[in-house]
């Protein structure tokens, strides 16, 4: 990415992920769960706690708490910190600030960390309470969250390229298949086509199986001077080519289905030195399955924009590796950890630690969307990230 001089290259060296789970335990709250993750990253990382020196915390639920709050509770004495409320582009918002901050000098250990404690109560309060958009227009025509607004996406995107549920498909039957080989995730028996036909409509089109399951959870990352931790003998590290982002792209006049991510994609390729066709997975955000495919078309992943294809020869037949944990419609949405998942995850894949389901990504693609304003998602993130050791 580019040194802002007076630091050493960054990397993440360390990721973590707490079980999730649909139920959440007794006694435990938002803060726990964070808690647990940042231990478990910098364990994964062979870092002490007393020398982190920067945290970035993204949660819905910790409040009325602030990332401040968590580093007295953590005990945790920084010189660098962020708060982000961007749900599913929290993640790579944090790590391209944490990046640029170490490169800075402005930290040398910096903890990412996101999630949330979400049982029916508390979801039914975010879904209502989301913004002052959803609370003052919304809520007042019977909206039960965001189901109703991507079912319409959903049609719009279907009709437009020729897609059929049969298409539609591919993306959480493929990802099942990758869930299967993932112990944390919370939906593992396999899923096929005729299930997924099967299931009553929540939205129509959207079955259940198109809509993300709420859990609870935490994901964190530890971002690090690169040349320390090769001192040490480590494991392999991540290096962070390229970020790139872009927030509020049309005012929520668009459609919805041509976002951000087509001008995200400009910008971060050439960044990177690489294209589309040099990674070897992807972890795309994927809270309905017609988002990530907006995703993989704009940031170039369909070869000659052919989404069908795409669908039913990369993804189903030869499960070519996209959200290998099962995606977040398998494992689960835990809150803003939802754009750490996918993070985490591909960290896990290129430092060779996803366990059965380890591919050979020596490059991936990770990508954030999310925080309906009113229409659909405003944010858009996008990191190239490769495999250094």
């Amino acid at each position: 990415m580019g040194s802002g001089g007076g630091g050493a290259p960054a990397a993440i060296v360390g990721a973590h992920e707490t079980p999730y789970t649909r139920h959440p335990a007794e006694g435990r709250d938002t803060r726990s769960y964070l808690a647990e993750a940042v231990a478990g990253a910098l364990a994964d990382a062979g870092i002490e706690h007393a020398a982190v020196d920067g945290l970035g915390v993204s949660s819905f639920s910790l409040a009325p708490d602030h990332a401040i709050d968590l580093a007295w509770r953590l005990g945790l004495h920084v010189r660098w910190l962020m708060d982000d409320a961007n749900g599913g582009a929290g993640a790579l918002n944090m790590l391209g600030h944490a990046v640029r901050a170490i490169e800075a000098g402005d930290a040398e250990t910096i903890v990412l960390v996101s999630g949330d404690h979400l049982d029916r109560a508390a979801f039914r309060t975010l879904v209502e309470q989301y913004n002052r958009a959803t609370a003052d227009e919304l809520v007042p025509l019977g909206y039960a969250g965001p189901n109703a607004l991507f079912a319409m996406l959903t049609q719009r995107y279907a009709d437009e390229h020729g897609l059929t549920r049969e298409d539609l498909a591919c993306i959480p039957i493929a990802q099942r298949w990758w869930a299967g080989r993932n112990p944390g995730a919370v939906y593992r028996e396999p899923l096929t086509l005729e299930d997924y036909l099967a299931a009553p409509y929540v939205a129509e089109p959207l079955t259940r199986y198109d809509c993300v399951p709420v859990v609870t959870g935490a994901d964190a990352v530890v971002v690090s001077a690169a040349p320390a931790r090769r001192r040490r003998g480590a494991a392999p590290h991540v290096r962070v080519r390229a970020v790139a982002a872009l927030h509020n792209p049309d005012d929520q006049q668009g459609d919805g289905v041509h976002p951000g991510f087509a001008e995200v994609a400009a910008r971060l390729w050439p960044v990177a030195g690489a294209g589309p066709g040099d990674v070897d997975a992807a972890f795309l955000y994927d809270d309905y399955p017609v988002m990530a495919l907006v995703q993989a078309a704009e940031l170039g992943l369909v070869p000659g924009g052919d989404l069908a294809g795409w669908l039913h020869r990369d993804l189903l037949e030869r499960r070519w590796p996209l959200n290998t944990s099962g995606g977040q419609l398998s494992a689960g949405q835990a809150g803003a950890a939802g754009g750490m998942h996918g993070l985490v995850e591909a960290v896990h894949q290129l430092r060779g630690r996803a366990g059965e389901r380890q591919t050979p990504a020596s490059l991936a693609l990770v990508a954030g969307y999310g925080m309906v304003l009113y229409r659909h998602g405003a944010c858009h993130n996008a990191a190239v990230l490769e495999r250094i050791g």
